[in-house]
Parts: C-alpha cells; sequence; structure tokens
C-alpha cells in the first residue's frame, strides 16, 4: 500500500529521527526525549525587518505570532507537494530556524525558555501568498493560507550544542543551486530566548511543540521541479518539489 505524501504526523517525526540517527551525526538521548510528537507549531511573522519591508509590511513592535496545527507537519525528505497553483494560487517558500520545546513553559524568563529548548533544525513555511493577501485585504485570519497539509516543512532534529546561545546561527536556502535565503539570528528582531520567554507570556507552550523564529528576505515562488537545499552549519537537506 503506497504511504501518502502528507504522511501522519507521528511516522514524519519518527522517520527524521530514526535516520538522522542512524547517520554519523548522531543527537544525543535527552534530546531526542522531546521529539515523540509535536503538540503545536507557533509561528513568528516579521522576526527580520528586511522581509517585512520586502512584502511592503509594518516592521512590529512585539512578535506577530501564528500557528500551524500538528497535521500541517512534514519531512523534508519527501517531496514537496504544492496545493493546485490553478485553484489556490502561488506557494510561497519562507526558510526559518526552528526549536523544539523538551520541557513546558509558561510565563518563563528567558534563562527559564534556554533550559527548554531540546533541539533544533530547518524548516519551510510554505505560504498560499495570494490566498493570503486576499484574506488580510479582507481582515480575515490567515489560517486558509498558512495551514494547509504539508505546509510546516521540517528538516532532521540536531543536538543544539554547537550553536552556543543562538545569537548567530547562520543557515541557507537554495533553489537550483542558487542562494534564495541567507538567514542570521543576529539580525532577528526578538533573539531566541527572548523571543521563547515572550510566547510564553501570551500562552502556555508544552514539551513537544516547535516554534519557527521568522524567515530572513528573500521569499518567492516555488515551481514545479524546483530542488532545495537547506543548509545549516555543518548539516544539509534537500527535496525537490512536485
Amino acid at each position: 500500500m503506497n504511504q501518502s505524501p502528507h504522511m501522519s504526523l507521528a511516522n514524519a517525526i519518527a522517520d527524521s529521527v530514526t535516520k538522522h540517527d542512524s547517520g554519523s551525526d548522531k543527537s544525543t538521548g535527552a534530546n531526542r526525549a522531546a521529539r515523540v510528537s509535536i503538540g503545536k507549531v507557533v509561528c513568528v511573522g516579521r522576526n527580520y525587518a528586511a522581509h517585512a519591508r520586502e512584502l511592503d509590511n509594518e516592521v512590529p513592535s512585539s512578535p506577530l505570532l501564528f500557528m500551524k496545527p500538528a497535521s500541517s507537519v512534514v519531512t523534508i525528505r519527501h517531496d514537496i507537494i504544492r496545493p493546485d497553483p490553478v485553484v489556490y494560487g502561488d506557494t510561497h517558500y519562507e526558510a526559518e530556524l526552528c526549536i523544539q520545546l523538551s520541557a513546558d513553559l509558561s510565563a518563563a524568563t528567558a534563562e527559564q525558555a534556554q533550559q527548554a529548548i531540546g533541539g533544533v533544525t530547518l524548516g519551510l513555511d510554505l505560504t498560499l501568498r495570494d490566498l493570503q493577501s486576499q484574506l488580510k485585504d479582507k481582515g480575515q485570519p490567515w489560517e486558509r493560507a498558512k495551514c494547509f497539509d504539508g505546509a510546516c516543512v521540517l528538516a532532521d532534529w540536531v543536538d543544539l550544542q554547537a550553536f552556543g546561545n543562538f545569537s548567530h546561527v547562520q543557515y541557507q536556502l537554495y533553489i537550483n543551486n542558487e542562494l534564495k535565503q541567507d538567514g542570521d539570528s543576529a539580525l532577528m528582531l526578538f533573539p531566541v530566548y527572548e523571543l521563547l520567554a515572550e510566547i510564553s507570556q501570551a500562552f502556555s507552550l508544552q514539551a513537544g511543540d516547535v516554534i519557527m523564529t521568522g524567515t530572513p528576505s528573500g521569499v518567492g515562488v516555488l515551481q514545479a521541479g524546483d530542488e532545495l537545499k537547506l543548509v545549516l552549519g555543518a548539516h544539509e537537506w534537500q527535496s525537490r518539489v512536485q
């Protein structure tokens, strides 16, 4: 029996962790503990000023938050499936540094947030941009443009120890061997620890939750046949767009 491209969440996460751990770059048992399931994906909009400006959006004075359901999560190890562009319009890519929690956070301090981080990876926040613009013009929520099956593409979780205090984490997205996005956490408007603490003031975070920390400038349209490569330090992942 053929498996659906939008595999179940449990299979997606288990597949990602298992295959990553079988390689030479192994995660620690402590870091693996939180990766069994995802409760919710919390996304941060406009955390890079250049990205806000490229979409002609106001630069926020506090984190702009929205969510994706766990059902939107797929692994980058499978081809990326876009919603039918004839029906839904363009699908945009947004590469982001992603954090997974290994402990609950509620009204936390930045120090407590630091201790709750269980893993790090890269992800793609896929967006139906035409639909999102229509919804924004009507003053309506974005869920239809941000929460479809496959809208959250996650790479393998890796050991966070290599990234220090997350103050200068660099990452890249290449499409067809051309650099499209070049991210650096040093340019975030809201740094990682402070960002997690701020989110926990708005609503509680739980072990297993994923935070997509925002995308740098360079977002654009995915086309059928595009070859994608995400780079996070020594880690690389590749995928193809159907």
